[in-house]
């Protein structure tokens, strides 16, 4: 089993041409040779030095990653920052690094849909459907698994899906006997709040929405703000699928060492 078989796989999966233009989806650090064996895959939402080192131990020299490890650009390596730290140590151990970001996001099967499988919700559109590929798209809107859902449900079920331990809402939940229309997106996901109102959903569920956001859609729909780790938790479980179901007897591991960087109090 080489790199790039791997590599391909999740390709099939997240087609690159899917990501949005501000991003940086693919490898990160290359291989020398992408026809070089893998022998093991670390899965993590964040490449950190941790993550490295954890990869390191369990022989694994392949980490796949849900968040870019180089986003905003690399000007030097110094080790002064998280990132170029852990860049140095992969270089150092040999291990390569690639990161879906936003091509797994608006994959047919991507991280929303997942999330909304998660949560029961059927007959399941892309709420921002890409433009040259209609089944793919960013978030996704659907229905309650038994037709509708009441707002505490909803709050309580998001909360137990996302693990979440406490959620942001609206202050003036809407008293509603049922909400038939639920709307989603993993990550960070404020700017669709309008799509998700025009598309005629009761409630949004997403993550990193600001103030403003709530002052001024508030009114209009149930917002849930999960928190942007928790809503994109499940992409180490999608990795390990696509991976699994194309190389059942390969090893794949989920870093243990990675946690939510904020704690609620």
């Amino acid at each position: 089993m080489t790199l790039k078989d791997i590599v391909t796989a999740i390709e099939a999966y997240a087609d690159p041409a899917l990501q949005e233009s501000w991003d940086n989806t693919g490898w990160q650090i290359a291989p020398m040779e992408s026809s070089d064996e893998c022998s093991g895959v670390m899965l993590c939402l964040d490449v950190t030095p941790a993550v490295v080192e954890e990869a390191k131990d369990q022989g694994c020299n392949l980490i796949v990653s849900h968040h870019p490890l180089i986003f905003k650009g690399l000007r030097s390596i110094t080790g002064a920052s998280q990132a170029e730290r852990a860049v140095i140590l992969a270089i150092r151990h040999g291990i390569a690094v690639y990161s879906s970001h936003t091509a797994l996001d608006s994959a047919p099967l991507g991280v929303s849909r997942e999330l909304g499988s998660m949560l029961g919700l059927t007959a399941m559109q892309p709420l921002v459907p890409d433009a040259h590929t209609p089944s793919a798209g960013l978030g996704v809107i659907g229905i309650p698994e038994h037709g509708t859902i009441t707002s505490d449900g909803l709050i309580d079920a998001v909360k137990r899906v996302y693990n979440a331990p406490r959620v942001r809402v609206t202050r003036g939940i809407p008293s509603l006997s049922g909400i038939h229309k639920v709307a989603l997106s993993s990550g960070s996901g404020g700017e669709f709040i309008p799509a998700a109102i025009a598309a005629g959903a009761e409630a949004y569920i997403s993550s990193d929405i600001r103030y403003h956001d709530f002052l001024d859609h508030g009114r209009d729909i149930l917002i849930i703000d999960t928190g942007h780790f928790e809503s994109e938790i499940c992409t180490k479980s999608i990795f390990s699928r696509i991976i699994s179901q194309k190389f059942p007897n390969f090893a794949v591991h989920i870093a243990k060492c990675e946690h939510n960087p904020v704690t609620y109090v």
